[in-house]
């Protein structure tokens, strides 16, 4: 079957549920309204996954159905444009264009190579601290993916693995895998290195949870911490690379370096302006600022600048059809909420886990959450259909909210690494040429279950310690 027959049987099939789902009698305890916007929430997210529609094009005729029947009035349909949360992540995917444009983001990696870089681990090491360093400032971890991968890759090939050289394949794997591991919890670690990481705040709010920048770089830090340090050793004795020691690396990156002379002007703004917003953002609940407004202040300080300008953001497409995807989405999902139809879902899954003792529940629940994901390739929108389920079916079997609503979230993120397809941020390394598909789901599964015993070993006792 050709690819365009495959998606047209898959349009179909989503056709043919959605209108299965619209015409059966909703269950007891929901109304017709709710039951058929559930209809096509799950029409729509069932699209994504198997392929039948991009997630634009499927948000756009999910809106315009819910409103054109009148489930939906435009007032509340349209109510996520103008979420701050919403906003929050379009604002900072521009900044994050401005950090690539300016090339702060390459300078920076090239300094850390060039004092980590004289071993095979120690450049897998580099991927995952340049990772870490800079992703605040990138709430696409696709985006970031578009840093590292090419330093990826010439730290490989500097090493003389290619492709098409079987002698040296496992050297270029270790390096590539190295990439899809690092953005797995490198995202974990800051609020804003994952557009679905505030959209999830935004949940659970909802569920008396409050969580902001700095709340979560706390609880982040430890079980992320310990994730970095352990992963690079296990992907080194699982892969075992052919080559250990790369002492040409440093001198390499030092030559780079010295090739792009001191920083720009632009840099220079730029990495005034993101120090600033990262603190701003840090001491937000202290002072009572809000992170919307802090990511639009340091957008206004590139533009009056010109470190970055309405060119540079008339390029900017894919945020705009971000922006109109995540706006629908969350609608969608907060009115099924209001409309009961999450709780609804919610007392059925209890009811499967009820007597059983909480932390048992929270464990069941997050792995779930987890392995769910292999049929999911976006991991907002997987957030979007089951975060909020699944933290309110916990909470009600007497999990702690705040540790049960990190976990959920941190799983958000290191489950992007359990299928090639599990995050776009994947694409390019699982598209190098180093790794088979073998390669990418055995590895893929053994790194989400090692981040997922570091999250629950270490980060529940610390979550404990700081989450309230």
């Amino acid at each position: 079957m050709t690819a365009t027959r495959r998606t047209r049987a898959a349009q179909a099939a989503v056709v043919v549920i959605a209108a299965t789902l619209w015409w059966l009698p909703p269950p007891e305890g929901l109304s017709p309204q709710a039951w058929r916007l559930f209809a096509i929430f799950v029409a729509t997210i069932l699209s994504v996954v198997i392929g039948a529609l991009p997630i634009l094009t499927a948000s756009l005729f999910a809106a315009a159905i819910a409103v054109l029947t009148g489930l939906l009035p435009p007032a509340d349909a349209y109510a996520g444009f103008g979420n701050a949360t919403i906003l929050l992540i379009v604002v900072a995917f521009l900044v994050a264009d401005a950090v690539v444009k300016c090339g702060l983001g390459t300078r920076g990696a090239h300094w850390i190579v060039s004092r980590f870089g004289r071993s095979t681990l120690g450049l897998s090491y580099s991927i995952f601290l340049i990772d870490a360093v800079i992703a605040p400032a990138f709430p696409s971890n696709t985006a970031r993916s578009g840093v590292l991968y090419p330093i990826a890759v010439s730290l490989a090939e500097a090493a003389g693995a290619k492709p098409d050289l079987p002698e040296r394949r496992r050297l270029g794997a270790f390096l590539m895998f190295s990439g899809i591991a690092s953005l797995s919890v490198s995202s974990a670690l800051w609020l804003t290195a994952m557009a679905a990481n505030p959209l999830g705040t935004a949940i659970a709010r909802g569920h008396g949870v409050e969580i902001g920048f700095g709340q979560w770089l706390i609880a982040a830090s430890v079980p992320t911490i310990c994730a970095i340090v352990i992963l690079p050793l296990m992907l080194y004795r699982v892969v075992s690379p052919e080559v250990r020691d790369t002492p040409a690396a440093p001198a390499a990156a030092k030559q780079a370096l010295a090739s792009l002379g001191p920083m720009s002007r632009a840099e220079r703004i730029v990495l005034t302006v993101f120090a600033g917003m990262v603190a701003l953002w840090a001491s937000a609940a202290t002072f009572g600022l809000d992170s919307t407004a802090i990511a639009f202040l340091g957008l206004g300080a590139l533009l009056a600048t010109g470190a970055m300008t309405l060119t540079d953001i008339g390029k900017q497409g894919d945020v705009l059809a971000t922006f109109i995807w995540f706006a629908v989405l969350f609608t969608l999902s907060s009115q099924l909420d209001k409309l009961g139809v999450m709780a609804f879902i919610g007392r059925r899954l209890a009811a499967v886990l009820g007597g059983l003792a909480s932390p048992t529940a929270g464990l069941i629940l997050v792995a779930a959450y987890i392995l769910l994901h292999y049929l999911f390739v976006s991991q907002t929108a997987h957030l979007l259909a089951l975060f909020g389920v699944f933290l309110e079916v916990g909470v009600k079997l007497g999990v702690h909210p705040a540790v049960l609503a990190f976990q959920l979230l941190f799983a958000t993120n290191y489950f992007s690494a359990i299928t090639p397809q599990g995050s776009s941020a994947n694409l390019l390394f699982a598209g190098s040429g180093y790794l088979s598909q073998g390669d990418l789901y055995k590895l893929g599964a053994l790194t989400t279950a090692v981040n997922m015993a570091v999250y629950f070993i270490i980060g529940t006792a610390w979550l404990f310690l700081v989450a309230r």
